[in-house]
C-alpha cells in the first residue's frame, strides 16, 4: 500500500510539473519571436516525453498487478522463503538460491507466463531491477498471447 501511495504522489507531482513546464512553453511560443518560439517548442517536447513515460510505467504496473492477482487467485504466487538480515534486508545468498530454482522452473516451462512472473520476482529480490522488469514484460507478453523470442 505504501508503494501505491508513493507512486500516486510522485505521479501527481510529475503531472503538476508537466503542466507548469507546458504553460511556460506556451508562453514562450506566444511571445512570437523566432528564438522564443523555438525554445517554446523545445520546452513543450519535455512534458510530452514525460507524460508518455509516466503512461507506459503506469500501464506496466497495472498489468503486473493484474497478473499477480490472477496468480494469487490460482494459489501460485511465490512464497516468501527468503532469509533476512537483522536489519530486515534480504540475505543475498538466500535470494541467489531462490533465483536458481526459479530460473530452472522457467527453463523447464519457457512458454508459461507464471514461471516468468515468479522469475521476475526472484530477479527483484536479487536486486536486479532491469532484468526483473524485462522478465515481467515477457510474462505480460506471454499472458497476452504474444511470443517474444529469446
Amino acid at each position: 500500500m505504501r508503494a501505491k501511495i508513493t507512486y500516486l504522489v510522485t505521479a501527481a507531482v510529475l503531472v503538476f510539473y508537466f503542466v507548469l513546464v507546458g504553460s511556460r512553453g506556451v508562453m514562450l511560443i506566444q511571445s512570437g519571436t523566432l528564438l522564443t518560439v523555438t525554445f517554446g517548442v523545445a520546452v513543450l517536447i519535455l512534458p510530452v516525453i514525460g507524460i508518455w513515460f509516466l503512461w507506459k510505467n503506469t500501464q506496466f504496473v497495472r498489468r503486473a498487478n493484474q497478473l499477480a492477482a490472477e496468480l494469487e487467485a490460482e494459489g501460485g504466487l511465490p512464497v516468501d522463503e527468503l532469509r533476512r538480515t537483522p536489519d530486515g534486508r534480504i540475505d543475498r545468498d538466500s535470494a541467489d538460491e531462490v533465483f536458481a530454482r526459479r530460473r530452472a522452473e522457467t527453463e523447464a516451462a519457457p512458454d508459461d507466463w507464471r514461471s516468468w512472473f515468479r522469475l521476475a520476482v526472484a530477479y527483484h529480490d536479487a536486486r536486479d531491477t532491469p532484468r526483473a522488469r524485462r522478465t515481467m514484460q515477457r510474462a505480460i507478453a506471454l499472458y497476452d498471447g504474444r511470443h517474444i523470442p529469446a
